[in-house]
């Protein structure tokens, strides 16, 4: 029974923005001196860096080359193909965030009116209009995606899953072609593929293909057969036991030799073999982890009601299992990303790549700081987003209260 005594007192101080101050930043003299020193020191960061940036910095080398670094040497005259691409991913997302993430409707219409700030890029007119075509589509994708999501169709909801499946292959089907003889479809060599095109393309192809593999391996790893648990297990070792830059090397020099000449694949599509099989392997043991994690009671209630050993894996254990180990998978998206930016080492020019060759260029001697402030800015802008939607998955799943 509750008395007077067990109840708790009030707070000493509201929720308010000067209480909030005073407690966390405030409390004591102590603090309140580390607090003012560290807000000087911001202060003169601060001032300092963003007197770079407007006077002294010169991004000219940023807004001359901006396509290139987007999409490489990729033919003026087929780009339609990668803002269609880049639109149908707008579209997609738009739906997407407005099914699912209708409630925050404030701060999703800031989060889609952020793409509108590369108009303001230093681009050709070509670059700045497919930017501007993308953030319409998405705010068009976005209003659809919260009037349906109002409605909590579950129809579109497989809808869409169906899209993300097939927006992979399609993307690839548009930027590569395969008309031969020419043609608003003309196929276009890989060579001429790079920028930041190619690095989303070897980041989301090895993500997309060692996802099913990496729950193959780890099923494999568990499974009573000891000819499929040997194989997994050597193959996840070996694979763990070796850097990336290995693997890639491997997959660059020593495939063409093992394989007839006809056969041999391009480099592009060697690097994103290369970059499935590694990541394979690691998928494979964070979703051993999650399997790991269930408990026995579970299989046990699986096995009562009647279900097999597939459905109960497939209905039961599998999708608690990849629900507790999203934390992992969003950290393994990043480093997906940050990673390819060694293929530069086996001769394909991503984003990386491509910024090295422009600062290669006699004009743009000196140019060093500007750049790598870019590129520092861009892979941290997208490694932020993957973290926040990774997040935002977490709340939505139970994961994560946050």
């Amino acid at each position: 029974m509750t008395t007077q005594d067990n109840v708790l007192p009030p707070p000493t101080e509201r929720y308010t923005t000067l209480g909030w101050l005073k407690k966390n930043l405030f409390p004591d003299w102590i603090s309140s001196l580390v607090t003012l020193i560290m807000l000087v020191v911001i202060v003169l960061l601060v001032q300092a860096v963003l007197g770079w940036v407007i006077a002294e910095a010169d991004w000219e080398v940023i807004g001359v080359n901006l396509r290139v670094l987007m999409t490489g040497q990729y033919p003026v005259g087929s780009l339609w193909r990668v803002f269609l691409c880049l639109d149908i991913l707008g579209l997609l997302i738009g739906l997407t965030w407005g099914t699912w993430m209708h409630r925050n409707t404030r701060e999703t219409m800031i989060a889609f009116a952020v793409p509108f700030l590369l108009v303001f890029l230093p681009a050709e007119d070509t670059t700045r209009l497919g930017f501007t075509l993308m953030a319409l589509v998405s705010l068009v994708g976005l209003g659809i995606g919260l009037k349906l999501g109002r409605a909590n169709s579950r129809l579109f909801r497989r809808i869409l899953i169906v899209g993300w499946l097939l927006y992979l292959p399609i993307a690839l089907l548009l930027i590569s072609g395969w008309a031969k003889d020419g043609g608003p479809m003309a196929l276009i060599p890989t060579n001429l593929w790079g920028g930041l095109m190619l690095t989303f393309l070897l980041a989301g192809v090895g993500l997309v293909v060692s996802f099913p593999l990496g729950i193959l391996l780890a099923l494999g790893r568990q499974s009573s057969y000891p000819v499929i648990r040997g194989f997994c297990i050597a193959y996840i070792e070996l694979v763990r036991a070796v850097p990336l830059i290995t693997v890639l090397f491997m997959a660059q020099t020593m495939l063409p030799l093992l394989l007839p000449e006809r056969a041999v694949p391009d480099r592009v599509l060697r690097a994103m073999t290369a970059f499935t099989l590694f990541s394979a392997a690691y998928m494979a043991e964070n979703v051993r982890g999650g399997l790991q994690g269930i408990s026995k009671g579970q299989y046990e209630a699986a096995k009562a009601v009647g279900l097999n050993p597939f459905l109960t894996m497939y209905l039961v254990i599998l999708p608690q299992a990849l629900r507790a180990i999203i934390p992992i998978l969003t950290y393994s998206a990043i480093g997906a990303f940050r990673d390819t930016s060694l293929v530069i080492i086996v001769g394909l020019l991503d984003f990386l790549g491509i910024a090295k060759s422009v600062l290669a260029q006699p004009s743009y001697i000196g140019r060093h700081v500007e750049m790598y402030v870019f590129l520092a800015a861009v892979y941290w802008i997208f490694s932020f987003l993957m973290s926040y939607v990774g997040k935002r998955v977490e709340a939505a799943t139970g994961v994560s209260s946050s």
